[in-house]
């Protein structure tokens, strides 16, 4: 994947067309003017071709009042998805893991969900930029060929977290049911990493005091 340029909407006759929706007003959360300083991000790191008229994508932000740096430390563990993720019974990697592009995880969901298994692969690292992304490449789930993309930005009174995806809609669902329960997932992990993060900022700081 092309640090994340992938897309949605419209060509007849195109094999591919991309994604624009995502540029034309602020995710929830953020300002018109916060937006302005962030669209070059979003364009770079959250637009998306979309190779078919069964895809659909989304672009979501959450504010932290945590340091960029602990923010940043807790999404760059790949092998550990559940410190921030909600619905994971365990994440298991290889003996040899080394964290790289390209590395995989094979993450077991809890029970209850329409999900078992998913398989996913690291496309996406940059530390310097405080980038991240993923791809499901296999398991027993609902979410084909969903690639995701984090990116993390430092602001006056702590981080502003966005992600986005694409992901196929499945035969028998609507592309807005398919972006409801996607982005519910979604925001329900960005609430859990809002916890986690505040608190080991909350907890650093007392002990440092």
């Amino acid at each position: 994947m092309d640090k994340g340029k992938i897309s949605e909407a419209a060509a007849v006759n195109s094999p591919a067309t991309t994604t624009t929706h995502h540029l034309n007003k602020p995710p929830a959360g953020l300002t018109e003017n916060e937006f302005n300083k962030l669209r070059p991000l979003v364009s770079e790191f959250h637009t998306y071709e979309i190779t078919n008229d069964r895809q659909c994508s989304s672009l979501l932000a959450q504010r932290i009042k945590s340091p960029v740096n602990i923010v940043w430390s807790v999404l760059r563990q790949f092998e550990k998805p559940q410190a921030y993720k909600h619905f994971i019974k365990s994440c298991s990697v290889k003996e040899d893991f080394v964290l790289s592009v390209g590395s995989t995880r094979e993450v077991e969901v809890i029970s209850g969900l329409p999900a078992e298994t998913s398989i996913e692969r690291l496309d996406l690292l940059d530390d310097e930029r405080r980038v991240t992304g993923f791809s499901i490449t296999g398991g027993d789930h609902r979410l084909r060929n969903y690639h995701s993309v984090m990116t993390v930005h430092e602001e006056e009174e702590g981080t502003v977290v966005m992600e986005s995806y694409v992901v196929d809609v499945p035969e028998g669902n609507s592309e807005e049911d398919t972006r409801l329960f996607a982005d519910t997932v979604v925001r329900l992990n960005l609430l859990k990493l809002t916890y986690v993060t505040q608190t080991m900022a909350r907890d650093l700081g007392e002990n440092r005091g």
